[in-house]
């Protein structure tokens, strides 16, 4: 059956409360390739109990709802769905354990036209359990590809961040694990397409693509490592459009502008020379 907008923007997403560890602390670290030269101390500091510090992408797997998508009455073909646009602010970077509350609603829906696919807006903030204070709030796009055509509204859909022109600043090169999905969706995001080739090939993949927010938490990595000297809290947000699948195994290749507080940036697969991310932007202090 085709979206019914309404029902849509009325779903109720159960809350989520969450207790989280160090160990889960340092796995998400781990799934997003942090660690991988172990020699290097300032990476330790995310995988390594003694001093753990959060990464500034780790709220992405907090308070998640789950694929909630893949309800049949939400009226969403869930095998051909794709991560569109991920946004996350931190109004203060959980600590490395603790619990919180996640609290997740649909802002917007927007038909593209038959054949031309559905986006879904969503938002979520996560609080602390115990006080009450708001940790962090992101925001979501997901592109349904099978889905336009229902008669829902046209628009309004955000500008992108324009990027500088001239060269970038600095330029990350980090390498993926060929089992980098399988140890990342062990964060709490377990759709069988970033595990399962038959569900993959299903969705038009030759293979099983890795997480977007896994994508997402390398780009993180790389704007902390080249301008942030490691350091968690003076990343602020972050906000990115996704524009090509990841392989698993495949190198990341980020580059950065730094105009002030404003890093822009993009990634590509180095491999097959795809652009990857686009139109990034992180505030930082």
């Amino acid at each position: 059956m085709p979206i019914d907008y309404d029902k849509l923007m009325a779903w109720r997403i159960p809350e989520v409360r969450q207790r989280y560890t160090v160990r889960d602390t340092m796995l998400y670290a781990l799934g997003v390739g942090v660690g991988a030269d172990p020699l290097d101390e300032r990476q330790l500091r995310f995988v390594y109990e003694k001093e753990l510090q959060t990464l500034p992408t780790y709220p992405v797997v907090l308070g998640y709802p789950g694929f909630w998508l893949n309800d049949p009455a939400t009226g969403v073909d869930c095998v051909r769905l794709v991560h569109g646009e991920q946004g996350l602010r931190i109004h203060r970077l959980p600590p490395a354990e603790g619990e919180v509350i996640g609290v997740t609603r649909v802002t917007g829906i927007v038909d593209k036209g038959h054949g031309k696919g559905a986006l879904i807006y969503t938002g979520r903030e996560v609080s602390d359990a115990a006080s009450g204070e708001l940790l962090c709030t992101l925001t979501s796009t997901t592109f349904c590809r099978a889905d336009g055509g229902f008669g829902g509204p046209s628009g309004p859909t955000p500008p992108v961040h324009p990027l500088p022109e001239r060269e970038p600043d600095a330029v990350c090169d980090l390498p993926t694990l060929s089992r980098a999905a399988l140890i990342y969706r062990l964060s709490g995001d377990y759709n069988p397409l970033h595990a399962e080739p038959s569900v993959a090939r299903a969705a038009g993949f030759e293979r099983p693509i890795l997480h977007g927010l896994c994508t997402f938490g390398v780009a993180g990595h790389a704007i902390l490592k080249s301008v942030c000297d490691y350091d968690p809290t003076s990343v602020k947000s972050i906000n990115v459009r996704f524009s090509s699948p990841v392989y698993p195994g495949e190198t990341i290749r980020t580059e950065i502008w730094r105009d002030g507080g404003i890093v822009s940036f993009r990634a590509r697969a180095i491999e097959r020379d795809v652009m990857v991310l686009n139109n990034g932007c992180a505030e930082i202090t």
